[in-house]
């Protein structure tokens, strides 16, 4: 595998963190349509904010997860649920920045989490389920917390499948020799993958209804 030059750790840094306070706003936006108070905003969005990157801390057993030792993730996690607290993330304005918020999140973060899982050592593909659940591991606790089913179960537009392309494209490009293009590409991918299948309604079916061909039903009916 490649050696990763000086600046991707910074590189690495800024869009883990990048990550982290777009999730928190989004954990305040959900504090808010649920009535919540500044308690309830700084829950939701440090469990948002931090939970997928604590998961992933804790799968690579590396030592203690790094938004518990680096307070840069804790402090951008509480202005982020400020930020969210002070200003209603709701109405049309809202639903217009709300895809790219989410976006720029995931990509972010499959980026970042298929990166560092790369630097400890792990081969291709823990990279790329660890980047998946870097990018979805919030959410989805966070939905837990409020009692509601997360939404990247399915009924919603393509994430997960562009949190599994975005981790991807950083193996990928990381393996041929650029892990600093590598990170900025899958964060690209992600996030314009993850703004497609909003703008197209790209989904993944909920099931495979098979159906007899109708000879065969009308034959069987003949012999009854």
């Amino acid at each position: 595998m490649a050696t990763v030059s000086a600046s991707v750790p910074d590189l690495f840094r800024a869009l883990d963190l990048t990550g982290v306070f777009a999730n928190a706003l989004l954990g305040g936006a959900v504090a808010r349509s649920l009535r919540f108070d500044l308690v309830g905003f700084a829950a939701l969005a440090i469990v948002s904010g931090l939970g997928g990157g604590i998961i992933r801390d804790t799968l690579l057993q590396r030592g203690t997860p790094v938004a518990l030792t680096d307070y840069a993730y804790l402090m951008t996690a509480l202005i982020g649920a400020v930020v969210a607290f002070v200003v209603r993330f709701e109405g049309h304005g809202w639903d217009r920045v709300f895809p790219f918020v989410d976006a720029l999140a995931l990509g972010c973060w499959a980026a970042a989490g298929a990166q560092k899982t790369l630097t400890v050592g792990l081969g291709w593909l823990p990279a790329v389920l660890l980047g998946t659940v870097t990018a979805v591991g919030g959410g989805a606790v966070r939905d837990i917390a409020v009692g509601r089913i997360p939404a990247v179960f399915g009924g919603n537009t393509l994430y997960a499948t562009c949190a599994l392309i975005a981790s991807g494209t950083l193996v990928l490009v990381q393996y041929s020799g650029y892990p600093q293009a590598g990170l900025v590409a899958a964060t690209a991918v992600g996030a314009l993958l993850c703004l497609l299948a909003r703008w197209r309604g790209w989904m993944l079916p909920e099931q495979i209804a098979w159906r007899r061909p109708d000879r065969v039903r009308h034959r069987r009916r003949r012999e009854k």
